[in-house]
């Protein structure tokens, strides 16, 4: 069942454009019509769009084409997907990929009146989880990765105008022309601000100026994915308590959890429950590694069953200790994190090493939403990223405070945050790339 409250209109519906000191003059903007009432009024195909959003990749839909009862959405969801497949879990029969990281849906449609003049937002967005081998509809997180395209989509579909700022590419970059989108995301009440380069649409003039994104400029590479593309840059507003309503929902820096070793014995580890975006359970790879040898071998892609329910049992036990339904398999996230090596990092450009987990699965690089968290826990005093970067000799003292710098499978990223004078999170900020891969009409 999807909760009933994510999906409530919070405003009357507004059909018209936020357009920021520009006239419309699109023919291709799509407004809100009513939406269908039944499967059998629901459009299938359904029109959607295939994105790469950092280092995931999701269907992106107009939220107005979908059921105005929310009830009948899964089964758009789960046959749109190709799930549930319990015999394979590769979602062969439908968009998916047979990993989290590509079983995902975006629901995006213009933002409603209250949000607009409260919030000052443009558009708003619900992110959608879908089970691979089961049938599991989750709503109770974000994805950082494709938040990077939900800008991008809503001014390719014509939802808002990107809001212009002339030359602030910055050094080389400095006579592109970026534009910004605020975007209110449902499942954690937060506003996500995407930052990416435009360019005049075709027949726009200086006296009436339609942009649209450029997000194909060779400015940067993200690790785990080939090639350069645009700087996306995600602002995250005031990220604490997306989930839990506290940055750290058990008050405490570090939390001691109960957890199942491989082999079958209980024992505590100690673990930071950090929501900074999406609910994380931060742990020592040291204090997993002692609890058996099967760890190593996990963590470089061996499939340990052991291990497997061992990282399951913290998962839950974290999920209970901050308040949240641990049956719900996407939150909280796993991170693994230790000092870096000397071999991993001869160049002394690595602050942190993290092996990241979401649903279960082992991830090749670092959910995003992870990554913001993980950037907040490192000015956690007290935190295990904190004591991390104590034993990490690449820490840099120089450098702005708040970047850290965490090596995953796929690479290094760098995270940031910036903090009040009181120690509270004011934002979080990460850089991505996206690309546009399919627009069309897909079967559900």
């Amino acid at each position: 069942m999807l909760p009933p409250n994510v999906f409530q209109p919070i405003g009357s519906r507004r059909l018209t454009q936020m357009a920021r000191n520009t006239s419309v003059t699109s023919t291709a903007r799509r407004l809100s019509f009513k939406s269908p009432r039944s499967l059998n009024e629901t459009q299938n195909p359904l029109p959607a769009t295939f994105l790469r959003g950092g280092t995931s990749k999701g269907v992106f839909l107009n939220q107005d084409d979908l059921p105005s009862n929310t009830s009948l959405w899964p089964a758009i969801f789960l046959g749109l997907m190709g799930s549930p497949d319990p015999e394979y879990g590769r979602q062969l029969n439908g968009m998916g990929g047979g990993i989290s990281s590509l079983s995902k849906i975006c629901l995006v449609k213009p933002a409603e009146e209250k949000e607009s003049k409260e919030l000052d937002v443009d558009v708003e967005y619900t992110f959608v989880q879908v089970g691979i081998r089961d049938s599991d509809i989750d709503l109770s997180g974000n994805c950082g990765n494709l938040s990077s395209m939900i800008g991008v989509f809503a001014v390719d579909e014509g939802m808002c105008m990107p809001r212009i700022r002339i030359g602030e590419g910055g050094g080389d970059d400095s006579q592109i022309t970026l534009g910004s989108v605020r975007a209110f995301n449902t499942n954690t009440q937060k506003v996500i601000e995407t930052t990416f380069p435009v360019r005049k649409g075709e027949g726009s003039t200086l006296l009436d100026s339609e942009y649209v994104p450029d997000i194909d400029i060779p400015q940067t590479s993200i690790a785990g994915v080939s090639g350069k593309a645009s700087v996306i840059t995600l602002d995250f507003h005031n990220p604490s308590g997306a989930r839990t309503g506290k940055l750290l929902p058990t008050g405490n820096s570090k939390t001691a959890l109960s957890v199942q070793a491989p082999d079958g014995t209980s024992t505590s580890v100690p673990a930071t429950l950090i929501d900074a975006s999406n609910p994380t359970v931060i742990v020592p790879y040291e204090a997993l590694s002692s609890l058996g040898p099967s760890l190593e071998e996990y963590t470089r892609g061996k499939p340990t069953e052991s291990v497997d329910e061992m990282l399951e049992s913290l998962r839950r036990e974290g999920a209970l200790q901050m308040g949240l339904d641990p049956s719900a398999k996407a939150q909280p996230k796993i991170a693994i994190v230790r000092p870096p090596s000397t071999k991993e990092d001869d160049r002394n450009e690595v602050d942190v090493v993290v092996h990241a987990l979401s649903m279960g699965v082992l991830h090749k690089a670092v959910p995003m939403t992870l990554g913001l968290c993980l950037g907040v826990a490192a000015n956690v005093e007290g935190s295990v990223v904190w004591d991390v970067l104590r034993h990490s000799s690449s820490r840099r003292s120089t450098e702005t405070p708040g970047l850290v710098k965490l090596k995953h499978p796929s690479g290094v990223v760098d995270v940031g945050a910036k903090f009040d004078e009181h120690g509270n999170v004011i934002s979080a900020q990460v850089v991505r790339t996206g690309r546009r891969l399919m627009k069309g009409h897909v079967w559900w």
